[in-house]
């Protein structure tokens, strides 16, 4: 989705977490760099998606354009407002504009309170409540739009199943009435079925209400199906964005080739003709990130010194579709085949890989191509 002017701009946002050491922990002897130079915009309306493996840093950037978590370095625009300096009353009011589904609803949600005290919480901290009477016939407007039952409204959140409370705190999301909801993986604790009934939601309560959301997860299947524009990032950092259909069809990165691979397709034929790419090693710990690109410590396509020594930037390629940003030296040269992997015999595969083997794979990243 094209916008002249976005919603959301996020540049080079940093977050870095002190690790703490002593007797008292009055010493910092390092940092967890869980956020690390990135930037992003979303455009009104826009549902952007943020995929990557656990521990890449999706959920603490999410927390971070909201200010849950106190921003290191970086700018957060939303409306033409710096929301990363504001305090105090003026962080308040603000914060009625942008609101969070988080991924447990049942730790999300005080079980001391009914739902209509939890919706109405929100109302009069904002100021929008008006009246009891007002209020009791918004509030069963509300309950009826995310699809909870008549009577929910005095009932508690340990009374509902979990795709309910879900919609709970959907529900708690809008009552304030928001321009951007941050969803952190709204669907991961559900049912496959359930997971497709809260989706189809959030984007009925979009076109209706004019929403912007930004949509965290790890299931690319998800992602797929709900975002205008996907943004993949690796160890802090955002290595590859681009619409949704022209990602999936054509990852450009070494690292969205990885994940989109490891994606079974329900075709067996296909399935078993199709590239797969497997990475060796285990994800650098961001509190000693590798130098250069993030990614080259399991890149199947790493060249020495300048993967090593000098980190790429977000650009567009020579070839690519509008709005296709990749962070990769070499993206051109993969994507045309002057590039090519480090391969694996396959007899040696499975060699390696037969019953009670050790494994014994190479240092470097390892593609395997599907027989």
């Amino acid at each position: 989705m094209e916008t002249s002017e976005p919603l959301l701009d996020v540049r080079d946002l940093a977050v870095h977490f002190p690790i703490k050491r002593g007797a008292v922990l009055d010493r910092t002897v390092g940092h967890v760099y869980a956020v690390d130079g990135v930037s992003l915009q979303i455009g009104r309306g826009e549902t952007y998606g943020l995929v990557g493996e656990s521990g890449c840093g999706k959920s603490t950037l999410g927390r971070a354009i909201l200010r849950l978590v106190d921003l290191t370095a970086g700018q957060v625009t939303f409306d033409g407002v710096d929301v990363a300096h504001l305090r105090g009353e003026q962080l308040r009011r603000m914060r009625r504009r942008f609101q969070m589904v988080f991924q447990d609803p049942m730790s999300s949600l005080d079980p001391r309170q009914s739902v209509e005290s939890l919706l109405t919480e929100g109302m009069k901290a904002h100021g929008l409540s008006r009246g009891r009477a007002a209020d009791g016939a918004r509030l069963r407007e509300l309950v009826d739009s995310v699809g909870l039952p008549a009577g929910a409204l005095r009932r508690y959140p340990h009374e509902f199943s979990g795709g309910q409370r879900q919609r709970i705190g959907i529900a708690r999301a809008l009552c304030v009435e928001p321009d951007l909801i941050v969803a952190d993986e709204p669907v991961s604790a559900l049912d496959v079925s359930v997971q497709a009934q809260v989706l189809n939601l959030l984007g009925r309560l979009q076109a209706e209400l004019g929403l912007t959301y930004l949509v965290i997860a790890h299931d690319l299947a998800v992602v797929r199906h709900v975002s205008d524009r996907v943004g993949v990032m690796y160890l802090g950092g955002l290595v590859e964005e681009a619409p949704s259909q022209a990602l999936y069809d054509d990852p450009q990165h070494p690292y969205t080739r990885a994940l989109l691979s490891a994606v079974p397709v329900p075709d067996p034929e296909l399935e078993d003709r199709r590239e797969r790419i497997l990475l060796t090693g285990d994800l650098p710990s961001p509190a000693a990130p590798p130098s250069g690109c993030r990614f080259h410590t399991r890149c199947p396509w790493r060249q020495p010194t300048r993967c090593d020594d000098e980190r790429p930037l977000l650009r567009v390629i020579d070839g690519a579709p509008a709005g296709h940003r990749v962070a990769c030296h070499y993206a051109e040269d993969i994507r045309s085949g002057r590039l090519q992997t480090h391969r694996v015999d396959v007899e040696a595969v499975d060699d390696v890989l037969a019953p009670g083997a050790v494994p014994d794979l190479p240092g470097s990243v390892t593609e395997i191509l599907g027989r």
